[in-house]
């Protein structure tokens, strides 16, 4: 078993440090924040992420510790992620500077350190950033030379909020780019005890690639998705639901009669959101601007998605023409069910338009909180804790999350005895569900 550290403990290396832990590795993790730190150690999870607290609690300050003291932690550890944030630029580019500071620290803890230490970016970063960026930054800070003293890797993730900790404890495959064949390796033997998971084994710069690769072809299926439904919504009779069935029932999406769980981001919906697809393709198109390579598909995928919320208020102009002072519930406001993350979540835009429109906007999530809500919605925007009560009040309600406790939303309406508009932006619910329901794709 490995002694462990990682450097950042949000969604990421929080869930890779219990994640580890898990499976016998003994795990520090840094940050910053001290409130952070000590909520880890007493073994509190610092955002909502199912599975993760039963982690923190079968190893917080057995297996898994937490500490701002990053020096004291490269020393205890042969093996340190760079787990931090790489958030977008004006220009879509990513900044580097929490991933090159982490870096620097490393270095100079490296520099005091006479065992053999492997560095690996685990942070999304952009094809040739380790090599680039990264070695520069820890042979400087470390007065040593990669191969000598410290040997680095990437090795990317493959989480997805909600379902993170399954994903880190069950994953679909292992990317490994490592300069040296040794590092390969040893960063395949630390994740030897999830079983014979498939490997992918290549240079640094290709394993950063992969990542984006793999999530900006989400976002293309999502955008081609929305596109099919924006076809859809101008045909009379034509339903995005029963036409993406059909697309799912593709020998090419089916195995044994079963669907694959790619699927899930060939469905119409208000777009993608979150800390990684956004990002991730804008970060694409502004590399591919860089090297002075047109991306016009990347392009046209964020082009559609910047669209989404657009077309959800059209639908609801179809039912209310005039929504100055008009009641709007808008529920959901985390970027996708199970978790309370709203990083550019699809509701932002939504919201943002009802009030330029003049709407009197209610919303409604049952884990994202008043405190979580953007500072300019203050005094403009009221966050109701109690579904029944909101709904009561509004005159259309904009479904945008799919919270499990929404799909019982025509039911609740009957129980309450109010019959507010829904327009469904992610066609959860049956388009037969309540007469006042309509949908994005019909």
């Amino acid at each position: 078993m490995s002694n462990v550290s990682i450097v950042g403990s949000g969604y990421v290396g929080l869930v890779t440090g219990a994640g580890l832990a898990e499976i016998g590795h003994d795990v520090v993790c840094v940050d910053l924040d001290q409130s952070r730190v000590d909520a880890i150690n007493q073994g509190q999870v610092p955002f909502h992420e199912p599975g993760l607290a039963e982690l923190l609690g079968r190893h917080s300050g057995k297996r898994l510790h937490a500490t701002t003291d990053l020096r004291s932690a490269i020393h205890q550890s042969n093996i340190t992620f760079i787990a931090v944030g790489t958030p977008s630029r004006s220009d879509g580019s990513i900044d580097l500077s929490q991933v090159l500071a982490a870096a620097q620290g490393i270095g100079e803890a490296i520099r005091t350190s006479t065992k053999q230490h492997i560095v690996l970016t685990k942070s999304t970063v952009v094809p040739g950033t380790t090599q680039e960026s990264i070695v520069p930054a820890l042979e400087k800070a470390s007065g040593k030379r990669v191969g000598k003293g410290f040997q680095v890797g990437v090795n990317p993730e493959f989480l997805t909020e909600g379902s993170a900790v399954s994903d880190f404890l069950q994953p679909d495959r292992i990317v490994i780019g490592a300069f040296d064949d040794q590092v390969a390796k040893e960063i395949r033997e630390l994740y030897a005890p999830l079983g014979d998971i498939p490997a992918v084994l290549t240079k640094p710069g290709t394993a950063e690639l992969i990542k984006y690769a793999s999530n900006t072809l989400l976002a293309t299926m999502i955008s081609f998705s929305n596109e099919m439904a924006n076809l859809a919504e101008e045909l009379d009779g034509v339903d995005i639901v029963d036409v993406m069935e059909g697309v799912h029932n593709s020998r090419y999406l089916t195995s044994s009669g079963s669907k694959a769980a790619i699927t899930g981001f060939l469905e119409a919906g208000c777009g993608f959101g979150g800390s990684c697809l956004p990002k991730d393709t804008r970060a694409l198109v502004a590399l591919g601007r860089h090297l002075g390579i047109e991306t016009p598909l990347l392009s046209a995928v964020l082009e559609v998605n910047q669209h989404r919320a657009e077309r959800v208020l059209r639908i609801l102009r179809r039912h209310i023409p005039e929504l100055s002072s008009r009641t709007v519930l808008v529920l959901g406001l985390s970027f996708k069910p199970d978790t309370d993350d709203v990083r550019e979540s699809p509701a932002i835009p939504i919201v943002e338009r009802l009030l330029t429109d003049g709407a009197h906007v209610l919303v409604h999530d049952p884990m994202v909180g008043v405190g979580s809500m953007p500072s300019s919605w203050q005094g403009h925007v009221e966050h109701r804790s109690d579904l029944k009560s909101a709904l009561k009040e509004a005159e259309a309600v904009i479904l945008v999350t799919k919270w499990d406790e929404y799909r019982h939303l025509p039911e609740t309406l009957a129980e309450i005895g109010h019959s507010p508009v829904i327009i469904d932006s992610r066609r959860f619910l049956s388009a037969d569900s309540s007469p006042d329901y309509d949908g994005i794709g019909r």
